[in-house]
């Protein structure tokens, strides 16, 4: 089975205090063979990128109402007359706010989306065909 790949480059705001933020390079990855899961790829001035993965339904939800707890909690806001998707971050290496442009996931998501619709991901992991090997 041939998995495909969704990425989109964005600037994310890393949230310091409420007067002052700083630019954060991410990608954003959803692949077919993990279809439950979003990637996050900061590039944060080091060698080594911080990775994240979490449920895409979270996300998904994320955009539109307050959802999540624990090491990830989404929420839409509107910031000086633009839509944004806050991303609270936790982990034991310390704590994040990110804003992140709510058209640019929206849309990101959308294709994710309709390369597989919510409810078909067990399709994509071919769990069916693996139990019919094993029971043939």
């Amino acid at each position: 089975m041939q998995h495909t790949v969704v990425e989109r480059d964005l600037e994310l705001a890393l949230m310091l205090s409420p007067e002052r933020s700083v630019p954060v390079p991410a990608r954003l990855v959803y692949r077919t063979d993990d279809p439950y899961a979003v990637h996050i790829v900061f590039h944060v001035g080091s060698g080594h990128p911080v990775h994240w993965t979490f449920a895409r339904e979270l996300l998904v939800e994320g955009v539109f109402r307050p959802c999540g707890h624990g090491d990830v909690r989404i929420r839409p806001t509107t910031l000086d007359g633009r839509t944004a998707v806050l991303l609270a971050l936790s982990s034991p290496d310390g704590e994040a706010l990110l804003e992140a442009p709510a058209g640019e996931v929206s849309g990101w998501l959308e294709l994710t989306l309709r390369m597989v619709p919510p409810g078909s991901e067990p399709e994509q992991l071919g769990l069916d065909d693996g139990l019919a090997e094993l029971l043939a």
